[in-house]
């Protein structure tokens, strides 16, 4: 256990986590909704400070950013429970449990190490939500930094604005916040979520200048309707850049929820709805080798960026990432690995 950041003392030797927005009061020897932060005699502790369940180098394409280190790799790290509770989670072996104990804590130290040893590029915590690993990404951002390597995350962005804040200073660079519906599939599927507070986030790290991706998983029954992306689009709109990168992914039958796949039909409607909107860059995910994967500029319409299976396969950008073509400018964070 290492004491944890972001809670305050209450009565009766109460505490109460301000990491993220569920804001528990923890009582004495209880944990929070995630079960990785715990009261111990009036102080908060975290249970996952290097208690890493995966570590692996990974494509950035995978997570997915697309307009991030293109054609990079990251060196992918986890821990264990989650503050959600989707019950489509395709990661739920490592997001259902709680931290079981180890007899070895992996330092930051040992994960730029071996991002480094592995040329991977950035690091990156996914898998499960990487809130929970707040302490050691505040300790490990800076050393991957040190190394020149890029920070990112892949989060369901249900995070305090001080947390936020705080991973900025330590030197996160890319954000990817994972949509799951409209404010029904929060309340109901979420356990009591408030929908906004993601789009807040949002707003709040394009503000910081973090690189912003935004992907909405149209889970079969529930956001496999105009309805649902008409209102991601709109709150989209109305927080984020055009220039954001949106991903449309396909859901898949998982844990407790077992609808058929979504329709690739109604996939390709999402991606016209978004577009219609004016949104520049629109993806589809977990579709396989779809013309919409790839990138295209929004002025001509030239192929720009081709990709298959979550790899990069070739960039047509110019060194200053404008379209060959008639100059537009691309927007990409960090370099293109081609």
């Amino acid at each position: 256990m290492r004491e944890a950041l972001l809670w305050e003392s209450l009565s009766n030797d109460q505490v109460q986590c301000l990491l993220c927005e569920r804001r528990c009061v923890i009582p004495p020897g209880e944990s929070g909704f995630c079960r990785t932060r715990v009261n111990r005699s009036g102080r908060l502790y975290t249970l996952t400070y290097g208690n890493l369940s995966a570590a692996e180098s990974r494509p950035i394409e995978i997570k997915p950013f697309y307009h991030f280190w293109p054609g990079s790799s990251a060196y992918t790290i986890s821990t264990w429970s989650c503050n959600f509770d989707c019950p489509w989670c395709q990661n739920w072996t490592l997001s259902k449990f709680p931290p079981p104990p180890t007899t070895h804590a992996t330092s930051p130290e040992e994960v730029v190490r071996a991002a480094v040893q592995a040329g991977d590029q950035g690091v990156c915590i996914s898998f499960n939500e990487p809130t929970l690993l707040f302490e050691y990404m505040i300790d490990l951002f800076p050393l991957a930094k040190d190394h020149g390597l890029y920070t990112c995350i892949v989060s369901n962005g249900y995070l305090t604005e001080t947390a936020i804040r705080m991973l900025h200073r330590a030197g996160l660079d890319g954000f990817k916040i994972d949509v799951k519906g409209d404010p029904h599939v929060y309340r109901k599927y979420c356990k009591g979520v408030g929908a906004q507070v993601i789009w807040r986030n949002a707003h709040l790290a394009q503000e910081l200048g973090l690189h912003v991706e935004l992907v909405c998983l149209l889970v079969t029954g529930l956001c496999d309707n105009d309805r649902v992306v008409e209102w991601i689009v709109q709150q989209a709109l109305r927080n984020v850049s055009r220039q954001t990168p949106i991903h449309f992914t396909r859901y898949f039958p998982a844990y407790h929820y077992h609808e058929p796949p979504t329709p690739i039909d109604f996939l390709e409607r999402a991606y016209r709805i978004a577009r219609q909107h004016g949104f520049k860059y629109v993806y589809l995910g977990n579709v396989g080798d779809h013309p919409y994967g790839n990138t295209y500029c929004p002025t001509c319409g030239a192929l720009l960026l081709k990709r298959r299976n979550f790899f990069l396969v070739f960039s047509r950008l110019t060194a200053e990432n404008r379209c060959p073509s008639c100059g537009t400018q691309i927007p990409i964070t960090g370099k293109i690995l081609r």
